[in-house]
């Protein structure tokens, strides 16, 4: 397993869900720190040029965990389950132009809130129907690409459509293309799943990532979620893929960073070393 943090642009709106803001600096600083990659999150792909990104990332020896596209939901207003046809279609463009990116460049997409939500005079099979047919024209051209689409759970309190892991997996099971897979963030895990450890378990074939974030959206270590369960859970799903934080950059920013690593990464060097061990 390894770890990444979530950055932005300079410019990206207040909505950026990040701990750091500006590519290069947050770089720094991320290496600085002791992650192992960074997580962007972008509104479309013009937000980094490559050519500098991978600069970037050779000096301060980071990978790209994943693309993360909340913004694209947030500033751009853009979601898979949205009733107006010319908006799916914006939002297919944009995912296009994260996919060519992401190519080259971490080979995994987050899918949040961008899935869309039950809207009013909306059914449910209304809405799954838009978010099938959206996703699998965009898990045609991921596949293609060789990049993975990751579907991310939210709670209740902020969507309302695809709120738990299980959830997620009976969702992606219906999409014909296999290149989809789950995103766990045990922020809302701790809100709508059973148990934690045991969740991840359940739909271990479907997991590809996850995200870290403590009860109150602190770093991990800030409050009351029980760790041990959740790296059980994911030693008894098998998973050796990214981990990234995303969580409120607060006290400042660096605090937050520095908190979450000092917490997580010596559990993810053991989790590690019992891995190889247990092989």
């Amino acid at each position: 397993m390894k770890l990444a943090v979530a950055i932005a642009g300079e410019n990206a709106l207040p909505s950026a869900f990040v701990v750091w803001r500006g590519f290069r600096e947050s770089m720094r600083k991320a290496s600085e720190f002791g992650y192992h990659g960074v997580e962007l999150a972008l509104k479309t792909a013009d937000d980094v040029n490559p050519h500098e990104l991978h600069t970037w990332l050779s000096q301060y020896n980071l990978e790209v965990s994943c693309i993360s596209t909340g913004q694209v939901f947030a500033a751009l207003g853009l979601y898979f389950t949205h009733p107006d046809r010319v908006v799916r279609e914006r939002a297919i463009e944009v995912f296009n132009g994260l996919i060519y990116l992401a190519k080259d460049f971490g080979k995994i997409i987050n899918v949040g809130r961008t899935r869309g939500f039950i809207a009013e005079g909306q059914t449910y099979e209304q809405a799954e129907k838009l978010f099938l047919d959206t996703a699998e024209r965009i898990c045609e051209t991921a596949e293609k690409n060789g990049v993975t689409i990751i579907l991310e759970p939210v709670n209740r309190y902020e969507i309302n459509f695809i709120n738990s892991l299980d959830e997620g997996a009976e969702l992606a099971s219906k999409l014909k293309h296999k290149n989809i897979g789950l995103m766990p963030d045990v922020f809302h895990m701790n809100i709508e799943d059973d148990r934690i450890g045991a969740s991840l378990v359940r739909n271990a074939s479907m997991i590809k990532y996850i995200h870290f974030a403590d009860s109150n959206r602190l770093a991990p270590g800030q409050g009351h979620l029980d760790f041990d369960d959740v790296f059980n859970g994911l030693r008894d799903a098998g998973f050796d893929g990214w981990a990234s934080i995303e969580i409120l950059a607060k006290p400042d920013p660096d605090t937050a960073a520095r908190q979450a690593a000092e917490f997580i990464l010596p559990r993810i060097e053991a989790y590690n070393r019992n891995r190889i061990a247990n092989k």
